[in-house]
């Protein structure tokens, strides 16, 4: 098992306290792919950080994204705590992470909306503060729910760094059996959030470039930046063809007022 010394510790809080907080900025740092980046540059293993975030991002694609009231779990699960057990854990692969982090992303997001129903008051408070010209407090209101996100992803952060020897001798009381169950459900659960976004935006004009790309992928064994690619042909394709189109509608309809007139 990889130590991770203090310092690292510090830094990966402080990263998560970044992403985390950064949330609210709108500048989407709390995303799986960025938060296991960072993990990644700490501890010195891009590879498997980025691999981590990859996989956790398909997903998160589908069970990621709130539908009508429901709460999606957090990315701060399979960003950081997935991605420090993959790293540290040589039995971890990064979709049995995936796997063991979506029980601390879903209790996370718990964590998330309890800070957001203490907070819930701010604008009221903030207002009231600015109507009698008290601006100390008005900035007290207006930025103590990043000040506590910050605060919050500092916490999650390096604790789930320090308390890696914890975890990891909770890991090695699960039997290799259900590990490798882990890891085939890991790789699943991309698959299964890409499908779930599919079933929302997929148009069924959209239907044959769905198929060209899993064709492509599947008997060409053309690489994802590949299939991306194709898409991107056909996308601006589709996007010139549509712009175009209340111009030739236009002269259409001018020649037809011309042929009018003539007539």
């Amino acid at each position: 098992m990889q130590e991770i010394t203090f310092i690292q510790a510090v830094l990966i809080g402080l990263w998560t306290a970044f992403c985390y907080s950064g949330m609210l900025w709108g500048i989407f740092t709390n995303r799986a792919i960025v938060l296991s980046f960072g993990v990644g540059l700490v501890l010195g293993d891009l590879q498997t950080a980025l691999q981590c975030g990859a996989i956790a991002e398909l997903a998160f694609m589908g069970f990621g994204v709130g539908a009508g009231g429901t709460v999606p779990p957090n990315p701060i699960g399979p960003g950081i705590i997935g991605t420090l057990m993959a790293i540290t854990m040589p039995e971890v692969t990064p979709e049995s992470a995936l796997s063991l982090s979506i029980p601390f992303a879903v209790a996370i997001q718990f964590l998330q909306t309890a800070i957001y129903t203490v907070r819930a008051g701010a604008p009221e408070s903030a207002a009231n503060a600015l109507a009698k010209h008290n601006f100390s407090k008005f900035r007290l209101h207006a930025n103590l729910t990043v000040v506590l996100f910050a605060l919050v992803g500092f916490a999650l952060g390096f604790l789930g760094a320090f308390s890696m020897e914890t975890l990891n001798m909770l890991v090695t009381l699960i039997p290799d059996w259900l590990l490798k169950g882990l890891t085939v459900a890991g790789g699943m659960l991309p698959a299964i959030g890409f499908a779930m976004i599919m079933s929302v935006m997929l148009k069924k004009e959209f239907i044959p470039f769905a198929l060209l790309g899993y064709i492509l992928a599947a008997f060409f064994g053309l690489p994802v930046i590949g299939i991306a690619l194709v898409g991107a042909v056909f996308a601006l394709k589709h996007y010139f063809d549509t712009e175009n189109a209340p111009l030739a509608t236009a002269q259409a309809a001018v020649q037809e007022e011309e042929q009018d007139d003539w007539i």
